[in-house]
């Protein structure tokens, strides 16, 4: 009884150390070799390189400024708001309220300035969509 003991020990062991070397070959046959690596984070960094160029041209920063356009009309109705990409380009929006009618501008804006005349209003918006 002894004999098939230790026989069914010796087994078991047996099969406990082909386990673990099955398990370890497929481990390593899945795992990229260490040369690969260096290719995938080259990759990797062309992509944010890519994502940064398009993300420089999105209207990011962005300010509004409520007010009350006429000393009549109260409630902060009248508002203007600065939407720019990084480089200070985009559109600066106002909307004026009286008291009978609202009237909304757009006015381009360039470098973080503007061809136009700006209101008080809507140079604080740019000056706090700036970055």
């Amino acid at each position: 009884m002894l004999i098939v003991a230790v026989l069914a020990l010796v087994a078991a062991s047996a099969a406990l150390v082909l386990a673990v070397v099955a398990l370890r070959r497929t481990a390593t046959a899945k795992r990229p070799s260490v040369d690969a690596l260096p290719e995938d984070v080259h990759g990797l960094r062309q992509e944010v390189a890519a994502l940064k160029v398009e993300a420089a041209d999105a209207l990011r920063h962005l300010s509004i400024v409520r007010y009350d356009a006429f000393g009549d009309v109260g409630g902060h109705l009248s508002w203007s708001i600065a939407l720019l990409d990084d480089a200070g380009n985009g559109v600066v929006l106002t909307s004026i309220h009286g008291r009978s009618e609202a009237r909304t501008y757009a006015k381009s804006i360039t470098a973080w300035s503007c061809e136009q005349q700006l209101s008080p209003e809507e140079d604080e918006a740019i000056a706090h969509a700036r970055p």
